[in-house]
């Protein structure tokens, strides 16, 4: 996600633990950087919570230390002696957090926020097996949507219990805000109409789609900009238009703001593995800033938004795209979506953790 989880606490990856810990729970997490960050620990208690961050790194010649990962973990762990083990971030998580839970007999949850079959570890030889052996085996298993929910069930065929649970967002960063004021602070045009997305602005996550609609949509709606922020690829760069304008990556609360000055938000997901099962987070984002959106009918989205065809366009279909994003310009609305707070679902995840430990302990 390009965000460090122990120093820009962000999102699911930190939410998890953090809302636990604030439940009552005493909550020790441990995090291995692929980026060579400094080792440390990060005590992150106050009086309303007990988490504490530790992080490992494997720098320079030290890299090749990095299998023995799993039992410097498993002298940690005998140490401390937790009443359950949850894993989440990736494959060689997960799977080292399935085999610390059976050699200290412990229950063992997993948490997938994405599709991890569709990241690039999946390619190393027996890591998908290892991932659906690991996910079998887990008591709980939480998912960031349904489909994904019904990929585990289905072909996973996990024993333990399976949940959809969507991240969500900071409802103190975003929330609906004056447009002119969001659009002053970002020095975008008050007399314009303003189109746009934020993240990773790549071919693979779908952005060459929202470029080839913006072409047809510029000759249509001649007062339009299309608005980018995020980070792009040198041998996929923004194309050069004066109708675009590009903000650089922005940081987490200014991407909030775009979204408070824009008129409307267009997601892209292309119908891969990875697209079919993800929950863009933009799409609660957006929402929550009351923001009309055009979003690709995959995945999650089409169970989100199924009751408003106007806003759903073909996955990978730019015509449709630009035919939909003209549509929405004519009768702006914003989706009414009910957006849940983090403390608001991790109190089911809390009784489904109550649950397991009842059952294995008592």
């Amino acid at each position: 996600m390009s965000k460090d989880v122990i120093l820009d606490k962000y999102a699911r990856l930190y939410e998890i633990p953090n809302q636990l810990a604030l439940l009552g729970h005493q909550v020790e997490c441990y995090c291995l950087s692929y980026q060579s960050h400094d080792d440390g620990i990060w005590d992150d208690s106050n009086e309303l919570k007990q988490l504490i961050w530790h992080s490992r790194s494997y720098k320079g010649l030290s890299k090749f230390k990095i299998w023995s990962y799993p039992f410097f973990l498993l002298q940690q762990l005998k140490k401390q002696s937790p009443d359950i083990i949850i894993a989440a971030s990736d494959i060689p998580h997960v799977v080292f957090g399935c085999w610390l839970a059976q050699k200290l007999n412990k229950p063992f949850v997993a948490d997938l926020y994405d599709n991890f079959e569709g990241f690039g570890q999946a390619k190393i030889p027996f890591m998908k097996t290892l991932l659906r052996k690991s996910v079998q085996s887990a008591q709980l298993v939480t998912t960031t949507s349904q489909p994904l929910a019904e990929l585990v069930k289905n072909q996973y065929l996990a024993k333990g219990k399976v949940v959809s649970m969507p991240s969500t967002i900071d409802r103190e960063i975003f929330f609906p805000r004056d447009k002119i004021e969001a659009r002053n602070f970002l020095g975008l045009p008050l007399d314009k109409k303003l189109i746009g997305t934020a993240g990773g602005l790549y071919h693979d996550k779908g952005i060459s789609v929202i470029y080839e609609a913006w072409e047809i949509v510029k000759s249509q709606i001649p007062d339009a900009l299309l608005v980018l922020a995020g980070p792009y690829q040198k041998e996929f760069p923004i194309p050069t238009d004066d109708r675009i304008v590009y903000l650089g990556s922005l940081q987490h609360r200014d991407v909030a703001t775009l979204f408070q000055a824009l008129d409307l938000g267009v997601i892209s997901i292309l119908d891969t593995p990875f697209g079919r099962y993800c929950f863009p987070q933009k799409a609660f984002e957006m929402l929550a800033c009351e923001l009309p959106v055009v979003v690709s009918n995959i995945g999650e989205m089409q169970y989100l938004f199924k009751a408003e065809a106007n806003t759903l366009f073909k996955s990978e279909d730019p015509i449709d795209l630009a035919n939909t994003i003209l549509k929405k310009m004519n009768a702006l609305s914003c989706s009414q979506h009910k957006i849940e707070d983090w403390s608001e679902i991790m109190l089911r995840m809390n009784q489904d953790l109550i649950d397991i430990y009842k059952r294995n302990y008592f």
